[in-house]
């Protein structure tokens, strides 16, 4: 509906929500466009109209972020809040009171991830018409372009990876053009974990234009290839697969040894939005006589930046652990079983991707079970709804819960995605050797 012509500007931006349709919310429509394709194709359903309808207005929206949200033209992006609230150090949707810009370490993910989604819709086209590989290629180009982007070959001062740290952060960059990485370690730098997409070997065989074009462009850009490419003999996978993905393998283990450490970002209930670092170690900034803080709030927010009744430095939030591990499942199927990261880090206990993509739903889906004295971490310390016969088995699927306790909190009714978790379940379930 967002891209029906009713409700798309014409210069491709889609409306964000009811109260501000300006502001910007994370380019997820090509993703949700793949999805209800692919929900439908597993009912023997090939509705290759409706990828073509949605094709072009996700085409004129790309198009809307490369012109708008790009201010420096070198593949990294703005956006503003993005939907994560409170999670910076200023309010992204503002005027920064530095002056300057903000270049996003999620806005610049989130265009890698709507790239990989643009390269599938156009491989699915192109079964229909061949043309559509060269949309394919395009989209690739500019995946490359942002990768390289967030880390460029060299030490550099003014990008998004550091080095040192193994993290990402979001950059901002002055009026007098020095740039500064804001160093919260937060759901910002995990968000480009999120961008890995998979392609299996008959991508390549079906589409041979596509293919030369690529090959093309790996011999005119060798160093660029070699320095985003995940395995030393380049793209290619278990099975032939290839995967498309901002972090290589050292980026990977990097960015993973902090998620699944428990002192920072793994919750007994999943993943923080803000590593549990922060609470002893607030992150400070100071512009003229006023001082901005950033420090870990596992539960509702102490700051009035957006009304304080959500909450992204601390809490943990379902959407945002279902791209986690739907990252992690990819993964897996890219590296195998010969790839195992520490979890929890530090705990001598190595596992799969796949293997780790479980246990974060194992901790996400006992925020809803009772544990040995038979309360629900959901329902926190209401009595009600703790020893109550009538309302104890009426689970609630809170907005965020608690990153320390997996109390809810915010909107109690908030269906539409903490009801992820039965998914998360039934998928887990209904494993059976690992053919997923």
């Amino acid at each position: 509906m967002l891209l029906n012509t009713s409700f798309q500007h014409p210069n491709g931006q889609i409306p964000a929500y009811e109260w501000n349709f300006g502001d910007v919310n994370p380019p997820v429509h090509a993703w949700a466009t793949l999805y209800l394709y692919k929900m439908e194709l597993a009912k023997g359903i090939n509705d290759i109209e409706f990828i073509e309808k949605s094709f072009y207005g996700l085409t004129q929206n790309f198009n809307w972020w490369i012109n708008r949200k790009d201010p420096s033209g070198k593949s990294v992006f703005a956006g503003g809040f993005l939907g994560l609230d409170n999670i910076g150090v200023f309010d992204r949707s503002a005027e920064l009171p530095t002056g300057g810009s903000l270049e996003q370490a999620d806005g610049t993910a989130w265009m890698a991830f709507y790239c990989q989604n643009m390269i599938e819709l156009s491989l699915i086209l192109s079964e229909k018409n061949e043309v559509y590989q060269e949309y394919a290629f395009r989209y690739v180009q500019h995946f490359i372009r942002i990768t390289y982007a967030m880390d460029r070959i060299g030490d550099n001062d003014d990008e998004m990876w550091d080095e040192k740290d193994g993290f990402f952060y979001d950059l901002l960059c002055m009026p007098d053009g020095e740039a500064l990485r804001l160093k919260t370690r937060s759901l910002v730098g995990l968000l480009p974990l999120c961008a890995s997409s998979i392609f299996e070997a008959n991508h390549f065989t079906k589409n041979p234009r596509f293919a030369e074009l690529l090959i093309q462009f790996r011999d005119r850009h060798p160093k660029l290839f070699a320095h985003i490419a995940p395995l030393e003999s380049g793209f290619v996978g278990k099975d032939g697969r290839r995967l498309l993905s901002v972090l290589n393998k050292s980026k990977l283990e990097k960015v993973l040894k902090y998620m699944l450490d428990e002192q920072e970002f793994l919750s007994p209930y999943g993943i923080r939005s803000l590593s549990k670092y922060h609470q002893n170690n607030p992150y400070s900034f100071v512009v003229g006589t006023r001082h901005y803080k950033v420090e870990y709030l596992p539960a509702e927010s102490d700051s009035g930046m957006f009304g304080g009744n959500s909450n992204w430095r601390g809490p943990i939030w379902m959407p945002a652990n279902v791209l986690l591990i739907r990252s992690l499942m990819n993964l897996h199927r890219f590296y195998g079983d010969d790839f195992k990261v520490e979890c929890p880090t530090g705990s001598g206990v190595y596992m799969t991707l796949l293997d780790v993509a479980q246990e974060i739903t194992k901790r996400l889906t006992s925020i809803f079970l009772k544990d040995k004295e038979g309360r629900r971490p959901v329902f926190g310390d209401a009595p009600l709804f703790q020893t109550d016969p009538l309302w104890n088995n009426h689970i609630l699927f809170y907005e965020y819960f608690d990153g320390d306790t997996g109390e809810g909190l915010g909107a109690s009714h908030q269906t539409g995605w903490t009801g992820n978790i039965s998914a998360l379940q039934d998928f887990f379930g209904g494993i059976k050797d690992r053919a997923y």
